[in-house]
Formats: structure tokens, C-alpha cells, sequence
């Protein structure tokens, strides 16, 4: 269940019945936006996958390696926030990207188009798609959004084209788009190494109430690891944090939090810092900034108090999200 609350909180059955209204007029709506010749329908072959965010429960950088990669140590799990991914078939061989998001870029820079492109170069793939994206996940948030839109488009189309191939297979190609695409793949709650493409499946933090907060500013991942200084930083407990889930120790789940990567990015927009203050006033359990930010994002074990932060955040931040973990892989369908 998802709260949106750019605005105001939807109940769920309002929610439910706002988001059954959106699918049935998608393919209706005419955009003004001059990139969306026309909208996806249900039928004629279309085939939809979902497209969860990541936080991240842990981020460690244990050092700079020989290929300018940082070596890293994470623990990332999904939420139930998502995007949906359309894929319909075309015959011309072209990959289209068609958004209503002006930010979501519609050629070989999105990493929906980079999926679908190395599918077809890899496999020989003469068939082409056209891929619609509706945004949920901010963008440049720290949630992997783009990473996530690229492993659905590698597991939609490895539906659609009959590939047949196996969740590892898909992850390896993925990790040739982005660091974050292998685990998107695979979903659920896992821990990273490497430059992120080494995948260990770890289970289900235990359940909670997340509370997503988004200021109005994007951040380069670039910036922040070009401004990371290794000595003295403060690392997290990895193996501590990988415990307190397999013991579904939330209370070890919240003292185990950990993100290298925060002092960089509270230093070159300390608002970020701000709204992370005000989160922890407002009650949350614990509060992380996820990736290189700048999302910072809350555990509450309860919905009132959930609510409380929300309600909290509003002065401080426009876009803000209350959603539940998903942790499994199984939660991707």
C-alpha cells in the first residue's frame, strides 16, 4: 500500500480505486506533452511490469579501485513505491520511450532504452518495443528509479521476446547499464558488493512503515563519490545490520542504519541535513538519507505514527511518500 502525499494522504480503498481510474484512462488521455504520439492500451500484446524503488539500509565505500569503480558494501531492500513499465511490440526494429514526465529522457540516455538496446545487440533481436514509463519514484532521488525502470524492462522483455532467460543472466547483463540494475532485477533485500552487481539474497527486514522524503533538488551520484573522503569516515556495521534482519530484530534493524556517503551530501546541500532533523523530531524510529540522496527516508513501526511524521514533514518538504517495505523477491509480480 502507498500513501501519495505530494499533496494530501489517499486511504487505501481511495487509493485503490484512483489507481484502477488512472489504468483504465491511460491509453485515453491525450497528453500535451508533443514526445507522446499515443498511449498504451490493454490489449494488442501489451505487457506491464513493475518497477519497485530501493533504500538503502546500509552504505559502506571500502575503497577506490584500480578502474575508478568504488568498491562498496550495502544492504538495499524495495518499497512499495513503483513505477510501471508498458512494453508493446513493434515491427519496425525502433526502441520508443514515451513518458508524461518531461524529466524522463527519451533516447539512448534512459536506462529503459540501454535494457532494451543491449537485449537486442546481445540476442540478435530484430523485433523492436515500445516502452512506456509512468513515474512514480522521483527522479534523481537516491531510489534508483532508473535502475529499477531497466531491470523491468530486462525481465519484461525476456517475457515478451521468449528469451528465456534466467534471473543471473539478466542481472549480469544489467550490471553492464548501472551498479543498482543487478540487485533491481532481482528485488527483495540483498547485500551488495563489488561496484554493487555482486548479489547475496538476504530475508525480509522485519515489517515497517517507511516514510520517503524528497526535496526539490537532484543530486550527482558522480559529485558526491568524487567528494567522498575514505580516511576517518565512520563505517557501518554491516554484519550487524545482517543479523538484526535475519533475527527480525527491528529495534537492531534501526540502530544498525548507516550511509557513508550522508556527510558529502549534507555538505553540498544542507537541506538535506534539515529535512533528516525534522524527521527524527517528528518521532521516526530512525532516519537514513537512501543512496547518494537526496531522499532521506524514516522506519515507523506503526501507522499513526506514521501519519505523525508525514503530517510533521509537510512545512518542510513538498514530496513526500509513507509506504511499506516489500523485502522479498516474490513481491515484484
Amino acid at each position: 500500500m502507498v500513501w501519495l502525499m505530494k499533496k494530501k494522504i489517499l486511504g487505501q480503498k481511495t487509493l485503490r480505486t484512483f489507481c484502477t481510474f488512472i489504468g483504465d484512462v491511460y491509453g485515453k488521455i491525450k497528453d500535451n506533452d508533443s514526445r507522446i504520439k499515443r498511449q498504451p492500451k490493454e490489449d494488442f500484446g501489451m505487457l506491464y511490469v513493475k518497477a519497485p524503488a530501493k533504500i538503502n539500509l546500509t552504505l559502506d565505500v571500502l575503497y577506490k579501485r584500480p578502474d575508478q569503480y568504488h568498491e562498496v558494501e550495502m544492504i538495499m531492500t524495495t518499497v512499495d513505491l513503483a513505477d510501471r513499465i508498458g512494453l508493446e511490440p513493434r515491427q519496425d526494429g525502433q526502441i520508443k520511450i514515451i513518458s508524461a514526465d518531461r524529466f524522463v529522457p527519451d533516447d539512448a540516455r534512459n536506462f529503459a532504452y540501454q535494457a532494451a538496446q543491449l537485449l537486442k545487440d546481445t540476442y540478435n533481436i530484430e523485433e523492436g518495443v515500445s516502452i512506456y514509463i509512468e513515474k512514480e519514484i522521483p527522479i534523481a532521488a537516491g531510489l534508483a528509479g532508473g535502475s529499477s525502470d531497466a531491470a523491468a524492462t530486462l525481465r519484461g522483455l525476456n517475457d515478451l521476446w521468449k528469451l528465456g532467460l534466467s534471473l543471473d543472466t539478466l542481472a549480469e547483463l544489467g550490471a553492464k547499464i548501472g551498479s543498482d540494475v543487478s540487485f533491481c532485477v532481482y528485488g527483495g533485500t540483498a547485500l551488495a558488493t563489488g561496484r554493487g552487481e555482486k548479489i547475496q539474497e538476504l530475508s525480509a527486514p522485519p515489517t515497517c512503515w517507511v516514510v520517503l522524503a524528497k526535496p526539490k533538488i537532484g543530486v550527482s551520484t558522480a559529485d558526491v563519490y568524487g567528494g567522498l573522503k575514505l580516511d576517518g569516515i565512520e563505517h557501518p556495521n554491516t554484519k550487524q545490520m545482517i543479523e538484526a534482519i535475519e533475527n527480525e530484530d527491528y529495534e537492531g534493524v534501526c540502530a544498525s542504519l548507516g550511509n557513508v556517503l550522508e556527510t558529502v551530501t549534507f555538505t553540498l546541500h544542507p537541506e538535506v541535513i534539515t529535512i533528516k532533523e525534522q524527521m527524527q523530531r517528528f518521532g521516526a524510529d530512525a532516519v537514513l538519507m537512501s543512496g547518494s540522496g537526496p531522499t532521506v527516508f524514516g522506519l515507523v513501526d506503526t501507522e499513526t505514527r506514521a501519519s505523525r511524521v508525514y503530517n510533521g514533514l509537510r512545512g518542510f518538504c513538498e514530496e513526500v511518500y509513507v509506504v511499506r517495505l516489500l523485502g522479498e523477491r516474490n513481491a515484484l509480480a
